[in-house]
């Protein structure tokens, strides 16, 4: 199984940005899925997540800005950032919990740049 991430790039402050994760391979299940963000010389942290069921949760920092969204049919999930700020430049990495052969366990994304800067 493999997450491949995209979207990222340069905005300027105030803009948006929409990241797409998806899962792929064969024969898995895929249950909470999250987004995950490492700036430099920081440890990465949580943005957002969200169960199968579509419960959410996210960090204060994006609360009203970021909404978390997936489409279980397809095995993706997305991240619309809006009202960016210079401090939500980092690497953004997806995350996914996956049941696979009998075997839960957790998956990441290869990382994708998202730079707010005028």
């Amino acid at each position: 199984v493999q997450l491949q991430a995209s979207g990222g790039g340069l905005v300027q402050p105030g803009g948006s940005l929409r990241l797409s994760c998806a899962a792929s391979g064969s024969s898995f299940v895929v249950h909470n899925m999250g987004w995950y963000r490492q700036a430099p010389g920081k440890q990465r942290e949580l943005v957002a997540a969200i169960t199968s069921g579509g419960g959410t949760n996210y960090a204060d920092s994006v609360k009203g800005r970021f909404t978390i969204s997936r489409d279980n049919a397809k095995n993706t999930v997305h991240l619309q950032m809006n009202s960016l700020k210079p401090e939500d430049t980092a690497v953004y990495y997806c995350n996914a919990v996956i049941l696979t052969r009998a075997v839960l366990d957790m998956y990441w994304g290869q990382g994708t740049l998202v730079t707010v800067s005028s």
